[in-house]
């Protein structure tokens, strides 16, 4: 398993132009920026030359904090909350946020956004989900407003976008990179695929994957669909899976469904090998999810909260002191997105006084010119559509938490 963990992280590597990453390592601080040794263990970045941000910013964020998305959005604000507290503390420039609830819809992601520019916000963190994102990138776009996503994946959310950006792997690379990790190292696997067709994340992530599959030779011998409104159900899909004999079962899902899937597989005496990605994480801490149901489960993933580095340590230890339980990759990402964009406001000597469409001109100019080290990636950059590049990491389920080789 070591052995093919590691063939995935440097297969992914090579071919990855904006991939998950692994855990941050040490780096050059930007500007006055702490190093990465300091007690804070925050992320650090290399930055172009530029004067040091000063004042207080509105920093706004938008996600599920309420709904079935919950686990993801409460998770990447706290992320952020507890990146805020660390940035005020080290006695520079301040930052305000204020986080509103979308309960992972466009509609009322919308309505959120509107609520914090109401408030006076100067720069976005979110939407959390790729559905709630792509609704409000169309808002920031318009108002000259910079926003960076900590999880929402698809490339709709910063096509044609330049002040959209993206924490976060994009879709195609989960799709690529799942495809290649299961043709190199399952040879012979025949694959089962379950996604839901009316969600533009899962939708992407399929369609890449069959697209690789066919480069490489990859076996797809079933596909089931589901929808939103037809998600407590999968026994067609696992029968037809497991009819044709497939023996792998690749879901581009988010924990939700697949907790009821693993639940139903077993219920039928079904035991593929199940193969998921970064909309996985959560399941382990999903009420009421008997987390044996897991065992085995592979995931890509861009962060662990296992990881021995001092940095993730850190955060894991506070993120439990604070809110009683092990972070999630959303919290991380919520975490290394207000980092993000404190390097970039250093960057780019912005102050509080400035106009947020000032203060995104000035971002946007220097975001394809710095590297940031942080939990989910280490030495992560950005290209001008606004994707994140960085090496991807897998992990599998084992006694209810997530083992890295």
């Amino acid at each position: 398993m070591k052995k093919f963990f590691g063939i995935l992280l440097a297969l992914a590597m090579v071919l990855s132009l904006a991939a998950c990453g692994g855990n941050g390592g040490s780096g050059t601080p930007a500007n006055d920026t702490p190093p990465a040794s300091t007690d804070n263990n925050q992320p650090s970045g290399d930055a172009p030359s530029g004067g040091s941000a000063s004042g207080t910013f509105k920093l706004g964020g938008v996600g599920p904090l309420t709904g079935d998305a919950a686990i993801y959005g409460n998770a990447a604000m706290n992320g952020a909350q507890i990146a805020v507290d660390e940035i005020n503390a080290l006695g520079g420039i301040q930052i305000e946020f204020k986080a509103e609830d979308d309960v992972a819809d466009g509609e009322t992601s919308v309505n959120a956004y509107n609520t914090l520019m109401d408030w006076g916000m100067q720069v976005l963190v979110g939407p959390v989900t790729t559905g709630a994102a792509i609704a409000v990138s169309a808002e920031v776009y318009n108002d000259r407003v910079f926003a960076l996503t900590p999880s929402a994946s698809s490339t709709d959310v910063i096509s044609g976008k330049d002040n959209m950006f993206q924490v976060c792997f994009t879709d195609p690379n989960q799709g690529v990179g799942s495809a290649d990790y299961i043709s190199q190292n399952m040879p012979g696997a025949k694959v089962g695929i379950i996604y839901r067709n009316d969600d533009a994340y899962s939708q992407g992530i399929r369609d890449t994957f069959v697209a690789e599959a066919g480069k490489v030779g990859l076996e797809i011998v079933s596909e089931g669909t589901f929808t939103k409104d037809t998600q407590s159900d999968f026994s067609v899909q696992l029968t037809a899976a497991q009819s044709s004999g497939a023996d792998l079962i690749f879901l581009p899902t988010y924990y939700q469904p697949n907790a009821v899937i693993l639940n139903q597989a077993k219920g039928m005496g079904y035991a593929p090998t199940f193969f998921g990605v970064d909309g996985m994480d959560g399941i382990l801490a999903m009420p009421g999810f008997d987390t044996s149901l897991a065992e085995g489960v592979m995931l890509l993933t861009p962060f662990s909260a296992d990881a021995d580095d001092q940095r993730t340590q850190s955060f894991v230890a506070k993120y439990n002191e604070l809110h009683g339980e092990t972070p999630n990759q959303f919290a991380a990402d919520g975490y290394d997105a207000v980092y993000i964009i404190y390097e970039a406001l250093q960057a780019a000597g912005c102050s509080g006084d400035m106009s947020a469409e000032e203060i995104c001109e000035a971002i946007v100019a220097v975001m394809p010119t710095i590297t940031v080290d942080g939990l989910t990636g280490q030495g992560m950059t950005w290209a001008e559509s606004g994707e994140v590049s960085k090496a991807p990491m897998a992990v599998v389920i084992k006694d209810g938490v997530y083992v890295t080789p």
